[in-house]
This record gives C-alpha cells, structure tokens and sequence, in this order.
C-alpha cells in the first residue's frame, strides 16, 4: 500500500522581489514499511522536501499524497490533524519541551490526539530506548544522546504509519550517533513504520533500503541499495 506519493513537487519562494526555485518537479512514491533516505549537499532541498511531504508546508505546484489523504489544498489546522495521525518526526535539535520532564515529552502526541492514560505506554518507550529512569527529568538534564533518545521515544508515541527524521544524527558523535541509528531502525522494524530519513551521512543512507539523491532542488539519482 502506498502511504506517500508526491508528483510534480515544485517549491519557489520569491525574496527581494526574485523568485528562487529550490525544488523542481519531484516525483516519488514509497510503500508501507519502505526505508528512505534523502542525501544531497547542503542548500539542495533536502529538507524543503521533507518539510512538504510531511505537510509542514505547501508545494507551489505538484501534488502530496500521505496515507491517501491529498495535502495539497487541506488548511493549516486539517494538515496538523492528519500529522497527528499519521506522522512522527525527529529533529536534528530534538526540539524537545524545556518545560516538560522526559516522560511528558513522549506524552505530547498522545494527548494532541486526545488519548487518555498514555502513562503506560510512553514508560514504557522511555525504558525501551534506555531511560526508564529517566523521565522526571527534564531536557536540559540530559546529554544530547539522551535527548535524541527522548524524542525518538516521542516519535513513536502515536504509532505513525511514516516517520520523517532530519538529520537525526547531526548532532551527535559518532559513538552516540551509533546507539541511536541501531534504536531508530529497530523501532521502526518492529513498528513497520515507513521511514523517510534526510542525512549527509551516507553510511547511514546505506542502512535504508532506498537512496534519493538530489542537487540544485532536482532529483539526480533514485536507487535500490544493494543488500
């Protein structure tokens, strides 16, 4: 079953009173379960491109469509609905709640979606990334590693169908960006979610099943990796 499908994508801002095209006539389609990789230099409209697969932004051409729901002409309020449903994401800065302990941090999409007695379940991803004891604590008393852990955690909370992840090792060394490839992967095996993953870092792209390549907002390369 397809769960994203984009044709045509096309993306132009206009500043200083010229247009700028950072992504041009983009076409992919990925099935459940699929492993994605994004890579390209920096400024080639990697995460441009995540940004409207996932509906955090709207194409100026082209289409979206995420688990069969057409995203291009859904308002800002209907785009967050479905990404509440249906998407998890994981950042490079975490974007973690300063105000809210670990534990509340997971909680977060459950309660957007207005599920009640997520305690449970959100302890139980915490222990599963290896923080069981750490969920009273809050963001800032965390290492980086820890906080990435807290938002992969978070990411799976609501049970997406795809997963959206930029750079999710960006910020991390090298040791630490280890543990938490192995944790992202293996959540997501065991899930079956859909990963879509934008990095730099192409041995990591080699651990996804699919490699698009894209250079100036165009697509150079699309291609199988080899098992």
């Amino acid at each position: 079953m397809s769960i994203l499908k984009v044709e045509n994508l096309t993306k132009t801002y206009v500043s200083a009173g010229r247009e700028l095209t950072v992504l041009h006539a983009v076409s992919l389609e990925l099935q459940a379960a699929d492993t994605f990789a994004i890579v390209g230099p920096s400024g080639s409209g990697k995460t441009t491109l995540l940004g409207l697969c996932a509906g955090l932004d709207r194409a100026t051409s082209g289409s979206v469509w995420l688990n069969n729901i057409q995203l291009d002409n859904l308002s800002e309020d209907q785009r967050a609905a479905v990404r509440n449903q249906h998407v998890g994401f994981i950042f490079q800065n975490f974007q973690l709640l300063p105000t809210l302990t670990a534990l509340e941090n997971v909680l977060v999409p459950l309660e957007l979606r207005g599920e009640r007695g997520g305690g449970r379940a959100a302890q139980a991803l915490l222990e599963r990334v290896g923080l069981g004891g750490r969920g009273h604590h809050y963001p800032a008393q965390l290492s980086g590693g820890e906080q990435q852990r807290v938002s992969l955690a978070r990411a799976f909370a609501n049970r997406p169908g795809i997963l959206f992840a930029d750079e999710p090792t960006g910020n991390l060394d090298a040791d630490t960006s280890a543990t938490v490839v192995e944790l992202l992967f293996e959540l997501n095996r065991e899930a079956g979610t859909t990963l879509v993953l934008v990095t730099h870092d192409l041995e990591l792209a080699a651990k996804t099943q699919r490699v698009l390549r894209i250079k100036g907002g165009a697509v150079v390369a699309d291609s199988l990796v080899a098992a």
